[in-house]
């Protein structure tokens, strides 16, 4: 079956097909696009998947409208309490559908050495002929979205344009969220001169062949995920699973996996990095990114109160930076996507009073947990936990008697950014914010100080390139282990991570030492003996903050170690007042044994053996020099 087009009138405007033989494609499709790229990759994916509908999505009010009270009456979608949380729904997603599955993320590269050792490589012939056989007849039964959109302000010299099809309805009102999607996005599709996209194709492969059978609230591939990226073609193929960072293709897929080619190839940077605003008591702006590790804290950094009389920090992204090079020298960054799509667990009032403020209304809650009166709770959200919630399993969970939390430890909550309420007033302007610092960070409890300022951009790419952290729950795996995780883009980087380290080079030398922003290495989960955190962080970590403000211009002091600059605590670089920490403590948290500093710089000889030959000279000789500093 393929499908014709109808005009839908009533509840839902947006334009739709239905219902005739395939060899009525070309008339069915019509005139919906002036490009011929995407209406021939529309009818390819049509005819090959077979859907039961395909609806073009305009991202207007009455299609939302007409998608979730579809959802809420499969049982996708849970309506919250329209008094405490309006416009909100909660989804529980399948038990084995709960988070990134990194070891079936593949990079289709013609060369498998282009891939790089940190990713799974398959050749991309072998693979898109795996996913068309999966994707043969996937979504009989279902209706095809066509979800055009643009990650950054429509119409920017930084943004890129691109459109998904998918089969579900949560990903679509995700994306709606999450990106600039609909007839905007289409129409600047439209007027290119070559109507290019980044092409998208996703299902959940879990058609309904027997219209009688009941679907479940969250369809899925039990036994077969695979989330498959072409840096050749810029082509994303998804199957089998509808979470988010497998499913929003413009997320990680898009935003990181191939932006970081198209990058790379035009000189660019995509990174893993928040955006933030900082304003000094003097009135004076400068603008940080930070790369940290998923679930280490970037909302948290992103959205902080800080605690300092004076200081301001507003948010511009929470988890992804586009930056490039403008005439005047500088690096200029734009936030790609439209939302946050924070991990829940630990947000709270005391926490990021900015995110919970956020997701007041029009959210999308996933795998938290409903109050008895219709509102969601997760750990850490507030002090006692409620005596009796409903379970992400959809279980009765009593907080006396439960060995297991209410709500998954990934679950997570998608809500506008334009909703949060101290968004950058430049967060959506297609010209970007220039960027004055990039602080690096990760999950370590031990030997890694409070923060520290790199020599210059090679050793500043350096301390990216070392970058551990302990695992989290973001992705499958240990939780807790160690793992290298460079720039936080380890699974992100959709190419060799040598070249990448390479790239970074590359891009110091697009500018003067002077105009390049400074860099940091940060970390908050330095440990005690009795394995307690040191520093309190949250509002907080604004003292770091105002010492990495302070240091672009060299209006504060610091002291020269093996690793880097550090503030000098003798003379107060770091500003302690008010602050109720002992002297001992502080002296710890900017402790470098060199014996210990020794081993680390041995882990990292370790970690660059995967690279080979390939490990740019450059990461090579600040290697060398760190060990002979240290001897």
């Amino acid at each position: 079956m393929i499908n014709t087009l109808l005009k839908r009138s009533g509840a839902i405007g947006a334009r739709a097909y239905t219902n005739v033989a395939a060899r009525d494609a070309g008339a069915a499709l019509g005139n919906w696009t002036s490009s011929e790229k995407l209406r021939s990759w529309v009818e390819e994916f049509v005819g090959h998947m077979r859907p039961e509908r395909v609806h073009l999505c305009d991202g207007s009010e009455s299609e939302k409208e007409f998608m979730i009270n579809g959802m809420v009456r499969r049982g996708t979608l849970i309506p919250l309490n329209p008094e405490k949380r309006p416009g909100s729904y909660l989804a529980r997603s399948d038990v084995g559908d709960v988070a990134r599955v990194e070891e079936n993320t593949y990079i289709c590269c013609e060369n498998e050495a282009d891939a790089g050792p940190t990713n799974n490589w398959k050749d991309p012939a072998e693979m898109k002929e795996l996913m068309m056989g999966l994707y043969d007849g996937c979504m009989e039964g279902r209706t095809m979205y066509v979800v055009p959109y643009s990650m950054g302000p429509v119409g920017s010299p930084l943004s890129a344009l691109g459109v998904e099809i998918t089969d579900s309805p949560y990903v679509v009102q995700s994306m709606n969220i999450m990106t600039r999607m609909g007839q905007a996005a289409l129409d600047q599709i439209n007027s290119s001169e070559d109507g290019s996209f980044v092409p998208g194709v996703h299902s959940i492969g879990a058609p309904l062949t027997d219209p009688k059978a009941e679907d479940s609230p969250w369809p899925c591939n039990a036994d077969t995920k695979y989330i498959t990226h072409y840096p050749e073609s810029r082509t994303i193929m998804s199957y089998g699973s509808a979470y988010g960072g497998n499913a929003l293709l413009g997320k990680k897929c898009f935003a990181l996996r191939i932006a970081s080619t198209m990058a790379k190839e035009e000189g660019w940077l995509a990174e893993h990095m928040l955006i933030l605003g900082v304003t000094n008591p003097e009135g004076v702006k400068k603008y940080v990114a930070a790369a940290f590790p998923s679930a280490c804290g970037k909302t948290n950094f992103a959205m902080m109160m800080p605690t300092l009389p004076g200081w301001k920090v507003e948010c511009v992204g929470d988890d992804i930076a586009w930056m490039r090079f403008k005439e005047d020298g500088k690096l200029y960054a734009i936030n790609p996507e439209a939302g946050f799509f924070g991990v829940a667990p630990g947000t709270s009032d005391a926490t990021n009073p900015m995110a919970m403020g956020c997701m007041k209304e029009n959210t999308i809650f996933t795998n938290v947990a409903m109050t008895e009166d219709g509102d969601v709770w997760w750990e850490g959200m507030t002090k006692d936990a409620p005596s009796s919630v409903s379970d992400w399993l959809r279980r009765d969970w009593h907080a006396d008697d439960s060995k297991s939390p209410a709500a998954h430890p990934n679950s997570r909550f998608a809500a506008p950014a334009s909703q949060c309420p101290i968004i950058d007033e430049k967060w959506d302007q297609p010209e970007g914010v220039p960027i004055d610092a990039i602080i690096f960070g990760g999950r370590r409890s031990d030997t890694i100080p409070l923060v520290y300022q790199s020599r210059g951009w090679n050793h500043g790419t350096f301390l990216g390139a070392t970058m551990g952290s302990e695992m989290t729950a973001a992705a499958a795996g240990t939780v807790g282990k160690m793992r290298s995780d460079p720039m936080a883009m380890k699974p992100f980087c959709g190419y060799n991570m040598a070249d990448y380290f390479q790239h970074w080079i590359d891009m110091g030398e697009k500018t003067s030492e002077e105009k390049l922003p400074k860099i940091f290495y940060v970390n908050w989960f330095r440990k005690d003996a009795e394995g307690k955190f040191m520093w309190p962080g949250f509002g907080e970590n604004s003292r770091v903050l105002k010492w990495v403000f302070d240091r672009t211009e060299s209006n504060v002091g610091a002291v020269d170690t093996p690793i880097g600059y550090l503030p000098d605590i003798s003379k107060g670089d770091l500003d302690l007042d008010g602050l109720d920490i002992d002297s001992t403590v502080v002296e710890e948290l900017f402790a470098v044994d060199k014996s210990t500093w020794k081993s680390e710089a041995q882990v990292y000889r370790e970690n660059f053996k995967i690279y080979g030959d390939s490990l740019p000279e450059a990461i090579q000789n600040e290697l060398d020099a760190l060990e002979s500093r240290l001897a």
